[in-house]
């Protein structure tokens, strides 16, 4: 599928569009919170109704179950069903207090078997989730009392923390336990009553919620819809919180009583190339080094967040702990240079006017900029542009040559580089890569104890991707919910998870239903 589209039009049209843009400060009035109203919400999608089991679209669930630990807004590690830890002086035991009187939504009280319960299923039955790594790595549990739940680990494992913020406590009496969990009884603020996939979830409040007088709300109405006119149905208050892409931040911004939220962490952009089942010419280091040339990063950036677009190397961006400014300084890509990447073509002796190349993406102006700039190498170009779905399904095909995408926040550096691992959870947005190397200096990044050496392992490991053209960074941007004026109380967070100890939908309230 292709989208007739001029590169310069719309390099241009969004440049102008978003330079400039300021966003309104969060500020509003303090007043006492009202109860009640249906709350119509549009951000983040939802894959299937066992958390355990996602790949991906996780936002939703997060107002349905909670986790031992929640992200705080600078990306640090909070209580949350665990109300206290301790971690034994060589990094290997964590002793968990449990949260008392935590009610699963069927009024049954939390215990440390719960916890019990949720981990070994995770352990035992998920294969190639977020957590597979770290749960290799458990050498058991236990539950010395129905308070206190104790993790052994083999070995250390520094992401452990923030990797539980995601470890989801499900009632084991949820339908579908023993195989597929097909309605999940969890402990957050709003119940799993009625979902219809690729439409809408149906949250009732949860009256018996732990964090007393919360939430305010009756309901959240999650759209689920593949709605790329959100910013017109929240003008209209058909929807009162969305997620809102870069172009449409000025437009919403500038309407009196509309607030912006943005996320804590980035979204980074990159195009990787097929490292699983690599197509010649495209299999060699040079032909995808050659490609990269083509890749105009601050015209890419500004497309895509105009002038907060960041242009960088890195997984990461400047200001975060993992962010190696010397490597990004030494960006062989930083800028377009057409005639160094047609003179290495010739050197392999590829003539791109008889060379096809296939590239899979979503169904997204950005991916279409990224195939503009590619095509001024006269390759003959099939452009293959999908739903978020059909998307992971063709890329897990691995019959592509290059893939234009972009990933949110994440609570640990290491759900980064963990999807790039040779056994890494959904690794299609990186061309499956098989890297033992890669793999053993990641492994050793999360068994260093000592923050510097950890970030050197990493950035061993990134260096390697830099080398071999697993992945090419374009850079970075901010993402943003909006909401009406009617609605109060809500703030983002870290990521992209609407609910946390200390904010998001639980907290949020409506002056008028």
């Amino acid at each position: 599928m292709q989208f007739p589209v001029d590169r310069r039009a719309l390099l241009l049209a969004a440049a102008s569009g978003a330079a400039g843009l300021s966003l309104p400060a969060f500020a509003q009035t303090q007043a006492t919170p009202r109860r009640g109203g249906v709350l119509r919400y549009a951000a983040g999608g939802l894959d299937t109704s066992d958390f355990h089991r996602h790949t991906g679209s996780i936002s939703v669930a997060q107002v349905i179950v909670e986790a031992p630990t929640s992200i705080a807004d600078d990306g640090g590690v909070k209580p949350f069903l665990a109300e206290s830890w301790t971690i034994s002086p060589d990094g290997t035991v964590y002793t968990f207090k449990i949260r008392p009187n935590v009610r699963f939504h069927n009024n049954r009280v939390m215990t440390s078997a719960d916890f019990l319960a949720n981990f070994e299923r995770v352990k035992s039955k998920i294969t190639g989730g977020w957590l597979a790594s770290a749960m290799k790595q458990v050498a058991g549990f236990e539950t010395p009392d129905s308070a206190t739940f104790v993790v052994k680990m083999q070995k250390p494992y520094a992401p452990l923390l923030n990797l539980l913020s995601e470890l989801w406590i499900i009632a084991p009496e949820s339908a579908g336990w023993n195989e597929t969990v097909s309605r999940p009884i969890g402990t957050g603020p709003f119940k799993f009553e009625r979902w219809t996939p690729k439409v809408e979830l149906m949250a009732p409040r949860h009256e018996g919620y732990w964090q007393e007088g919360k939430p305010y709300l009756d309901a959240v109405r999650f759209d689920l819809s593949d709605n790329e006119q959100r910013d017109v149905a929240l003008r209209a208050g058909d929807l009162q919180i969305v997620s809102l892409a870069n172009d449409k931040l000025a437009d919403i911004a500038r309407l009196p009583g509309y607030n912006i939220h943005p996320l804590r962490d980035t979204t980074w952009y990159f195009w990787s190339f097929n490292n699983r089942k690599p197509r010649p010419p495209f299999d060699k280091v040079r032909v995808r080094e050659a490609v990269s040339y083509a890749l105009d990063k601050s015209a890419y950036m500004s497309f895509i967040a105009g002038e907060r677009g960041i242009v960088t190397n890195q997984m990461v961006s400047p200001g975060n702990f993992y962010f190696d400014k010397a490597m990004h300084e030494r960006d062989a890509h930083a800028k377009l240079d057409l005639a160094k990447a047609r003179a290495i073509l010739r050197e392999e002796g590829i003539n791109p006017a008889t060379t096809p190349l296939r590239v899979v993406s979503w169904q997204n102006a950005y991916a279409e900029v990224a195939v503009q700039m590619v095509r001024e190498l006269g390759f003959r170009i099939e452009h293959i542009a999908l739903d978020d779905l059909g998307a992971q399904r063709r890329l897990g095909d691995y019959d592509w040559d290059l893939a234009p995408m972009g990933s949110g926040p994440r609570a640990d550096i290491f759900l980064r580089y963990v999807r790039m691992m040779s056994d890494g959870p959904n690794p299609v947005l990186w061309g499956g890569v098989q890297d033992p190397e890669f793999d053993r200096l990641t492994l050793a990044a999360v068994a260093e104890v000592n923050d510097e050496k950890r970030r050197d392992f990493y950035l061993q490991a990134w260096q390697r991707s830099i080398d071999r053209y697993y992945t090419v960074v374009a850079g970075h941007s901010s993402e943003h919910y909006a909401s009406r004026p009617e609605v109060r109380g809500f703030s983002g967070g870290f990521t992209w998870s609407p609910h946390r100890v200390d904010g998001g939908l639980a907290f949020t309230w409506m002056t008028q239903a």
